[in-house]
C-alpha cells in the first residue's frame, strides 16, 4: 500500500509524463520512448517542493534545447494539475514542482490516522521471502565491535526490509567445525587444569583471553576434576563443545542485549555430521558443475562469473570452507528463501564472486548478495582504543554496550555506510550534547513528549484530542511548518530507497534530519499559544513528527524515551 500523499505525488508525475508525450509527438520522436517522469524532493525549497530533470534526458535524445522541453512541461494552457500550485521551468532544464497547502496538510493528516504504520508498504512484496545472514562468529570468544557493526547492520536491515513489506528472516551461522574447536579445547583444558594446580603448556596458537578462566571455572563447576583423567581423544572432544556452547549461549546473550534476535541460529557442525557436504559435493558433480583434478574435487566456478574454480575437496579427503558453504546455501534455498543477503566481515571480499559462483551452481543465479561491514576504529576522544583484557585482542561488544549504552551502540554502528570504515567515538557516544547524533535525535522525540504533557497539564486536553484527530491541520503554513511537514512526507521513499540501495545509514540520517527540522520548527514556531486553531495544528503537527521519530528509531533498534 503506498501512501496517499505519494499516490498524488505519482498523479503528478503521469500528467507531467503526458505532456512529455505531447511534446514527443510535437517534435517527431516516438512517444511510447521516452524518459520516465519521476518527481524526488528538492533540497533547497525556493526551487520547490519537488523537481524533475526529465527535460535534461529527453533533450539530449531529441537533440533540442531542455529549456525548451521543460517549458512546455510548465505550460499551463492545457489547464492546471490537481494538487500543485505551480510549475516552474529552470536551468539547465528542471521543472520545479510547488504543491498547494492541501497537500501538506493531507501528509500530517495521514500520518496521525496510520500511526506506527505510516510510512510502511508492500513495495517490496513481490521479492519473496528474504533470509539475511549476518555477525555469523566463530564461537570460540566475545563477539567484536565489527560483529557488533554487523549485528546493527543486519537487524537494521531486516527491519527495513520488513517495513518494505517484504517476508525477511535473520540468521547467524555458528562456525562451530574445524581445527578451531580443537585449539579452543586445548585452550580451555589449560585454564582448567591450572585451576587444580596442574601446569598444562598454552597452546601457542590458543585464544588467550580471560573469557577462557572463566569457562574453565564453569567447567570445573559442573566436572570437578573428571577432565584431568580423561583420555586425550575424549577430552578434546567433550572441552570442544563445552567450551562452544557456553560462548555461544553469551553470544546469544550479547546479541538479546544488543537488541538482535536472530530467527535461526545455524550451527556448520551439523552439516558435516548429517552428510550434508558429501551430499553437495556429489549433487554438483552429477549436474556437471564439479570435477576431479589432482585428486581433489573442483568447483567450474569460472563457468558462473569467479575468476578461477575452487577446490570443495582437497586431495586428502577434507571438505573446505567452500564445501560447507554449498551445503549451508543449498540449506536456504531449499527452505524457500527467493533472495540470501549476507554480511561477511571486511577481510572476505573474496567470497563475493565464489558466493555467487555457487549459487548459480546451485541452479539459483543471481539469488544472493554479499555485503561487508568494514573495519572498526574506536576511539575515545583523541585516544585510539586498542585492546581489551577480557578478549585479550580486541574489544569486546559487550564492553561498548557497558560504556555508552545499547542505544548509542546500535545508533553509532550504523551511521554509515557498510563499505565505509567506521571511526565510533566511545566519549562522543556519552555525550548529553547537540554533537551526539543519537542523543540528538531522541532528545526532539523526548521535547515532543514534554510538550505533549505540558499541553494536557494546563488544560489542553481538548486541543489534543482535535489534534490526534487532525482537525484543525489546514491552518499550517509556515515555513517551518512547512519543512517539517515535507520531510515527513518523504519517510516511506526514504525506507524503500535505503532497502533498495542496501544503505540502512540512511534511516540514521533521516532521523537526524527530521529532529533537525522539528528543533527548527519549534524554535519558529510557539507550539502552545491563545489561539485554539492554531495550537491544535501545530499539535497535530509535533504528534506527526513523534510518530516518525518513533518509527525511524525503531528501525534502528533505538529506544524512543519520552523524558532525558
Amino acid at each position: 500500500m503506498k501512501s496517499r500523499h505519494l499516490a498524488a505525488l505519482s498523479i503528478v508525475e503521469d500528467a507531467l509524463q503526458s505532456r512529455l508525450a505531447d511534446a514527443a509527438r510535437s517534435v517527431g520522436e516516438n512517444a511510447s520512448e521516452i524518459p520516465r517522469v519521476t518527481l524526488p524532493p528538492t533540497r533547497d525549497p525556493s526551487h520547490g517542493d519537488f523537481a524533475t530533470p526529465v527535460a535534461l534526458s529527453a533533450a539530449k535524445l531529441w537533440k533540442c534545447d531542455p529549456m525548451k522541453v521543460a517549458s512546455a512541461l510548465a505550460d499551463h494552457r492545457d489547464g492546471g494539475i490537481a494538487g500543485v500550485a505551480s510549475l516552474e521551468a529552470a536551468r539547465p532544464g528542471f521543472v520545479n514542482v510547488r504543491m498547494a497547502p492541501g497537500f501538506w496538510s493531507g501528509v500530517i493528516a495521514e500520518v496521525l490516522e496510520r500511526g506506527d504504520d505510516y510510512g510502511r508498504s508492500d513495495a517490496l512484496a513481490h521479492t519473496g521471502p528474504v533470509l539475511i545472514e549476518f555477525t555469523s562468529a566463530n564461537p570460540t570468544g566475545p563477539l567484536n565491535v565489527v560483529q557488533g557493526r554487523s549485528g546493527s547492520l543486519g537487524a537494521t536491515l531486516v527491519e527495513m526490509f520488513r517495513f518494505a513489506g517484504a517476508t525477511t528472516a535473520s540468521e547467524t551461522y555458528v562456525n562451530d567445525a574445524g581445527a578451531q574447536l580443537d585449539t579452543l579445547a586445548a585452550s580451555l583444558y589449560a585454564r582448567y587444569a591450572a585451576l587444580f594446580g596442574v601446569d598444562v603448556p598454552f597452546p601457542e596458537e590458543g585464544y588467550p583471553g580471560d573469557y577462557v578462566i572463566d569457562v574453565a571455572h564453569k567447567l570445573r563447576d559442573r566436572d570437578g576434576d573428571k577432565w584431568l583423567h580423561a583420555g586425550p581423544d575424549e577430552r578434546r572432544r567433550a572441552l570442544g563443545k563445552f567450551g562452544r556452547d557456553v560462548i555461544v549461549e553469551e553470544q546469544r546473550a550479547d546479541m538479546e542485549r544488543f537488541g538482535v534476535h536472530f530467527d535461526v541460529w545455524f550451527s556448520e557442525a551439523t552439516l558435516h555430521d548429517g552428510g550434508a557436504i558429501d551430499d553437495v559435493v556429489a549433487d554438483l558433480q552429477t549436474r556437471g558443475f564439479a570435477y576431479e583434478k589432482d585428486g581433489a574435487i573442483w568447483l567450474r566456478s569460472t563457468d558462473c562469473g569467479d575468476d578461477r574454480d575452487r577446490v570443495l575437496r582437497r586431495s586428502d579427503g577434507r571438505p573446505t570452507y567452500l564445501a560447507a558453504d554449498a551445503a549451508y546455501h543449498r540449506d536456504k534455498l531449499r527452505r524457500g528463501y527467493k533472495y540470501l543477503v549476507n554480511i561477511l566481515g571486511p577481510d572476505h571480499h573474496g567470497y563475493i564472486a565464489r558466493l555467487s559462483a555457487l549459487v548459480a551452481a546451485l541452479g539459483h543465479p543471481g539469488s544472493i548478495e554479499v555485503l561487508l561491514a568494514q573495519q572498526v576504529t574506536l576511539k575515545r576522544g583523541d585516544e585510539t582504543v586498542a585492546m581489551s583484557k577480557r578478549a585479550g585482542n580486541t574489544v569486546t561488544l559487550a564492553e561498548v554496550m557497558d560504556e555508552v549504552g545499547v542505544d548509542a551502540a546500535r545508533f553509532f554502528f550504523i551511521e554509515r555506510a557498510p563499505e565505509s570504515h567506521l571511526v565510533f567515538d566511545l566519549a562522543l557516544a556519552v555525550e548529553h550534547s547537540q554533537k551526539n547524533p543519537v542523543f540528538y535525535v531522541q532528545y526532539g522525540h523526548a521535547r515532543i513528549a514534554s510538550i505533549l504533557r505540558k499541553a494536557a497539564e494546563t488544560g489542553k486536553s481538548a486541543l489534543l484530542e482535535r489534534a490526534r484527530a487532525a482537525a484543525d491541520v489546514a491552518h499550517l503554513g509556515h515555513p517551518a511548518e512547512i519543512a517539517l511537514a515535507r520531510r515527513l512526507s518523504d519517510f516511506e521513499r526514504t525506507v524503500v530507497d535505503a532497502v533498495n540501495d542496501r544503505a540502512p545509514h540512511r534511516i540514521a540520517e533521516y532521523a537526524r534530519n527530521v529532529a533537525g527540522d522539528f528543533h527548527g520548527f519549534y524554535t519558529g514556531c510557539i507550539v502552545l499559544t491563545d489561539d485554539d486553531v492554531l495550537t491544535s495544528a501545530r499539535l497535530s503537527l509535533s504528534i506527526a513528527a513523534k510518530t516518525v521519530l518513533a518509527s525511524s528509531l525503531r528501525i534502528l533498534g533505538v529506544s524512543a524515551p519520552d523524558s532525558m
